[in-house]
């Protein structure tokens, strides 16, 4: 996908904004195939104004919550990324795709951060610091283990959520079809 510049960008949104034409001929009179590029810039030079058409060099920090969140709304409706994105002031559509991508390969443990670099390694403590080390590890063994209980029932739940409205999509189109059939039958017989 080829980078435009901000001022780019601005040109042709103002362009728009100021009538100088619609998003079709905008986009054909600079050579693009479709007017979807131009629509995005618009949408988000609207929500965010000039900051909207950057590239953003930062790296925000989601948290965790904020993360599967925004996966669980993607997920549960019928929203595409950029206009999630513009409803939760994300700004970049991309970060939503990669968060439910490793949702759906990883699940909700894929969401969490990682810390980065080398693991450190620890001196040997003492028999005494041991035990105190091993029921403490008890208890945040059992909390976690709650907690990956209660992802796993979040991922269930959403995929659940999902499945129930694929299987009304699928029952609607059957009905269609039934519908469709039925008529081109009584067509057939009226004209007999």
């Amino acid at each position: 996908m080829a980078k435009y510049s901000y001022e780019f960008k601005k040109k042709l949104v103002l362009e728009y904004l100021n009538g100088k034409g619609g998003t079709d001929y905008i986009s054909k009179k600079y050579g693009f195939k479709s007017n979807s590029q131009l629509r995005k810039w618009i949408a988000a030079y609207n929500k965010f104004g000039d900051e909207g058409l950057k590239r953003s060099r930062k790296n925000d920090i989601y948290s965790f919550e904020k993360k599967l969140s925004v996966v669980e709304l993607y997920l549960s409706g019928e929203v595409s990324y950029q206009d999630l994105a513009l409803q939760e002031g994300i700004n970049n559509p991309a970060l939503i795709s990669n968060w439910v991508r490793l949702f759906r390969v990883a699940g909700p443990d894929a969401l969490r951060p990682h810390k980065k670099g080398p693991k450190k390694t620890l001196n040997k403590p003492d028999s005494n610091t041991q035990n105190k080390l091993d029921e403490e590890s008890t208890v945040d063994t059992s909390a976690e283990h709650v907690k990956e209980l209660e992802d796993e029932l979040l991922k269930l739940r959403i995929e659940n959520a999902f499945l129930k409205e694929l299987r009304r999509l699928r029952l609607e189109d059957e009905a269609k079809m039934r519908e469709r059939q039925e008529s081109s039958a009584a067509s057939e017989d009226s004209s007999n």
